[in-house]
């Protein structure tokens, strides 16, 4: 096999800037790496899973030469995996990165919990969600992003998802998954994914820093999703 590209796919909340301090990491390392923007698919009227994986598919035109891919989500992202792989049928692997296990013929709230869904929906200005860093007390994006640039650069740039999307039942996955997957935990509230990952057979990483390592550790966690790739493809 070929060296494969790596496809990092953002989570709609936080869009495609939170991967790009560990693709320039992993491009370093000498890997090809395409970083996909979804958030065009979030400003049409859905359904949201399809255009997510289009957009996907759309933003790896120019790497045609490159005969596999191996998919990387983060964060809400993991749940957009099997209709990504659809989209992108040279697929070979996947990794989740402290991110949403696959929940085919289910929505985001129904696998939420009960709390967060109603705060969400209560929060919810008109059909758009707060941006993320809104769903939280501000001392704890202060933690995540304590460099003060940093955390301004990243939260100004957050979108807006409509309310809709979390609504919205994610499609039946009959092809899931197209080869070996991974997962690597970064957080403990990832904790329960990470078991039924291993659950699944698939080997897990705990590497015990913060959900937004992939901006603030990018090297590290670059130095993991390298060396998980050799045995994965």
């Amino acid at each position: 096999m070929d060296d494969p590209l790596l496809v990092l796919v953002h989570s709609p909340l936080t869009g495609a800037q939170a991967w790009a301090p560990t693709a320039e990491a992993l491009r370093s390392l000498g890997h090809v790496v395409a970083v996909p923007d979804l958030q065009p698919a979030f400003e049409s009227e859905g359904p949201f899973y399809p255009a997510a994986a289009a957009q996907v598919a759309e933003g790896l035109r120019d790497y045609a030469m490159h005969e596999s891919a191996v998919l990387i989500a983060h964060s809400g992202a993991g749940s957009l995996l099997p209709a990504v792989a659809e989209a992108v049928p040279r697929t070979a692997a996947a990794v989740f990165v402290d991110a949403l296990l696959p929940h085919p013929g289910q929505s985001w709230f129904d696998t939420a919990p009960a709390e967060l869904g109603d705060h969400l929906r209560q929060v919810a200005g008109g059909d758009l969600l707060p941006k993320w860093s809104d769903w939280f007390p501000p001392d704890a994006i202060e933690d995540l992003l304590p460099d003060a640039e940093v955390r301004e650069q990243f939260t100004a740039h957050l979108p807006r998802i409509p309310l809709a999307y979390f609504e919205e039942t994610a499609p039946a996955a009959p092809a899931w998954p197209p080869g070996p997957c991974a997962y690597v935990r970064l957080s403990e509230a990832y904790l329960t994914q990470a078991q039924e990952a291993e659950d699944k057979g698939w080997p897990v990483t705990d590497l015990n820093t913060d959900h937004l390592a992939i901006v603030t550790q990018p090297e590290k966690v670059a130095r993991i999703l390298s060396a998980l790739l050799r045995e994965l493809v």
